[in-house]
C-alpha cells in the first residue's frame, strides 16, 4: 500500500509505504488542543514514512513530540520518543485512502461538547 499526504499549504508532504496500523481517533487533551477537535491517525515504522519538506517538531511531553508545518500549522505527525513508529494525520492524506477507523483512544479525556456515537471500541487510554 502506498499513501500520500500533505499539509494545507503543501510545504510538507509525506508518503506512506507499507500497511498502516492503529487507525484511530484520539480524544486526548493534547490532540484536541493542537487539532481543534479529534485527531485521526494511523502509524507505520519510521522507515515506511518519507517526509518531503521540513516539519517543525514540538516536544509535547517527555515521551513524545508532534510534527507540524511551520508555514500553515497543519498538525501532521506524532512520534513517541522510545518507539520506532510514527503516526500520521489521516486528514492530511490524499483520497482515496482505503482505510477504516478501527477505534477511539483516550476517551476518558474527550471533550464534553460531543458524544461518540459509532459502535467502534472506545478505550479509556490507548
Amino acid at each position: 500500500m502506498m499513501l500520500s499526504g500533505r499539509c494545507l499549504c503543501g510545504d510538507v508532504a509525506f508518503e506512506v509505504h507499507g500497511t498502516p496500523r492503529g487507525v484511530s481517533a484520539c480524544h486526548c487533551g493534547q490532540c484536541r488542543k493542537q487539532s481543534g477537535h479529534v485527531w485521526a491517525s494511523a502509524y507505520v515504522p519510521e522507515a515506511d514514512l518519507t517526509i518531503t519538506g521540513t516539519p517543525s517538531w514540538y516536544e509535547a511531553s517527555g515521551t513524545a513530540k508532534r510534527g507540524f508545518c511551520p508555514r500553515c500549522g497543519s498538525f501532521l505527525f506524532w512520534k513517541a520518543r522510545d518507539e520506532d513508529t510514527i503516526s500520521f494525520a489521516l486528514g492530511a492524506l490524499d483520497l482515496p485512502t482505503s482505510l477504516t477507523l478501527q477505534k477511539h483512544i483516550f476517551c476518558e479525556d474527550k471533550g464534553d461538547y460531543y458524544d461518540i456515537e459509532d459502535d467502534l471500541p472506545q478505550l479509556a487510554r490507548s
